[in-house]
């Protein structure tokens, strides 16, 4: 029996925040073009995305110790969270490009205004803490941050974290009011509520079993309609694979030379979450410490106040563990099946690199409860076994390849696009800072595979996003203006004590 194929634009595997931001961006960009998604699971945003498999930071490196480093001359390199920073702008202005278009609403139900502090204790780490605070706040993307190594202060700042703290360790953080708790999970929601309103054709229960090249050079994509038991087969000239960990596999099928020499480490993650809403009303903001040695940067540990359901929430950890899954709802021979004879010394290489890992997700699967409870009392000295449950969060796949200045099996902690010679298909591969700088990845995707379109496009993205093309570090002045619209559109303006 001839099988039917049925043609569209555009395939975009995967519910998630990465394909509900492209399908978004190629609706305005193109409005004509017909898209199909497929997800396998039956809601948008229940894996990598969801509130709840993530720490719903809005990532800008106020905070995160892990994006500025110390060079051998004690000088600190903020090269890397400039970067971040500039990108979770183009993330704010594209939301308030929604929200103002009333393309979606409400923004209050997908981000929050919150305190973002980094905390450090130990005579090394303060004086690291106050030359990352320097290099920082003489940045314009930095404005408005505070340093304090002052107990008194500090017991303003962090009630809860400094009561009851008896060591004499030296202590201090850095504070920014302007960070922000971002729920991915209502965020990707709206998006895709959006895209159904824009005539998106979103087919949930349906996973992606293969994609081939056809004769013409389109790609064929084989669809197994969960629910009916049907295989369907739909062609597009252009396919995005957004499926979280599930991408990897997706991306070899494909065959292309740019699949090759890549392989996926899985890493899970544990939060603890308080119950107690007295303990919950004492704390507000998001307050990051530094990771353990041995410990990727994902793992590094923070004690957050979020948003979900509009309710105030505060989670810790995370804590990392090691499942051979590379989705939450994935296969025990995800790993397993992931090793190709062209990565399996890739892999190899990884494994002999990556002891100090290895040890460290050992270390942290045989952790007992009350172990952890140790962990949270150095954040939360009082903290008490009853008042805070253990959620499992999301999978993250790392990835692993050969680069030229790590060499062979070198582990990426980023976020990576891998896409064809011809753009006709892209993959994205990794974990943070991941959802935060979605439009920025989305746009990057759009410059490698549609360069034929991008001259025709770029009003309609500078219309949507003020700064596209431009370096905001080197413009403050723009930094400040887009900074206050994106803050007002957003409802990032009110009083930040509302919640406390």
């Amino acid at each position: 029996m001839n099988k039917i194929q049925k043609k569209t634009d555009v395939i975009l595997i995967g519910a998630g925040v990465m394909s509900a931001t492209l399908g978004s961006l190629l609706k305005e960009l193109a409005p004509e073009w017909e898209i199909k998604v497929f997800e396998k699971l039956g809601h948008a945003g229940e894996e990598s995305s969801n509130e709840w498999n993530n720490a719903g930071t809005g990532h800008s490196a106020l905070c995160e110790l892990n994006y500025t480093f110390e060079k051998p001359d004690g000088s600190i390199d903020i090269s890397k969270a400039i970067k971040i920073n500039e990108q979770f702008q183009l993330s704010r202005q594209f939301w308030s490009y929604l929200v103002k278009s009333n393309l979606i609403r409400n923004p209050q139900d997908f981000i929050m205004p919150i305190p973002h502090m980094s905390l450090v204790q130990g005579e090394k780490n303060v004086t690291f803490l106050k030359k990352r605070f320097e290099a920082l706040s003489n940045n314009p993307l930095f404005q408005g941050m505070e340093f304090s190594d002052d107990p008194e202060q500090l017991k303003e700042w962090i009630p809860l974290i400094m009561q009851d703290r008896t060591s004499n360790e030296p202590i201090a953080a850095t504070k920014i009011d302007s960070g922000t708790d971002v729920n991915f999970g209502a965020l990707t929601r709206m998006l895709f509520d959006h895209l159904q309103s824009k005539d998106v054709e979103i087919n949930y229960k349906h996973k992606v079993e293969n994609i081939e090249r056809t004769s013409d050079g389109s790609w064929e994509v084989k669809v197994h309609d969960i629910d009916s038991g049907q295989i369907e087969y739909h062609t597009a000239n252009f396919v995005f694979i957004g499926g979280g960990g599930g991408s990897l596999p997706l991306l070899q099928k494909t065959g292309i030379p740019e699949s090759k020499h890549i392989g996926g480490f899985p890493v899970s993650g544990l939060f603890m979450v308080c119950n107690n809403p007295e303990v919950v009303a004492e704390h507000h903001a998001k307050v990051y410490g530094k990771a353990k040695v041995g410990a990727p940067p994902m793992s590094v540990p923070h004690l957050d106040t979020r948003y979900i359901d509009n309710k105030k929430t505060l989670l810790f950890g995370p804590f990392a563990g090691f499942s051979p899954k590379f989705l939450k709802t994935g296969s025990n021979l995800d790993l397993i099946s992931s090793v190709k004879p062209n990565n399996v010394l890739t892999m190899l290489a990884a494994g002999v690199k990556e002891m100090a890992l290895t040890k460290y997700l050992i270390q942290q699967v045989m952790l007992s409860d009350e172990k952890r409870m140790e962990e949270l009392r150095e954040f939360i000295p009082s903290a008490k076994s009853e008042d805070w449950d253990i959620v499992v969060a999301g999978q993250r796949v790392q990835v692993i390849k050969d680069t030229e200045d790590g060499g062979k099996g070198t582990l990426q902690f980023g976020t990576e696009v891998i896409s064809s010679a011809d753009g006709s298909i892209a993959a994205l591969l990794g974990a943070s800072p991941g959802a935060s700088t979605a439009v920025h990845v989305m746009l990057e995707v759009l410059e490698t595979c549609f360069p034929q379109h991008m001259k025709e496009w770029e009003p309609k993205i500078q219309e949507m996003i003020p700064s596209y093309g431009v370096s905001l570090v080197e413009n403050p002045e723009l930094f400040q203006e887009i900074h206050t619209s994106t803050g007002q559109m957003l409802g990032l303006c009110k009083k930040e004590l509302a919640y406390s």
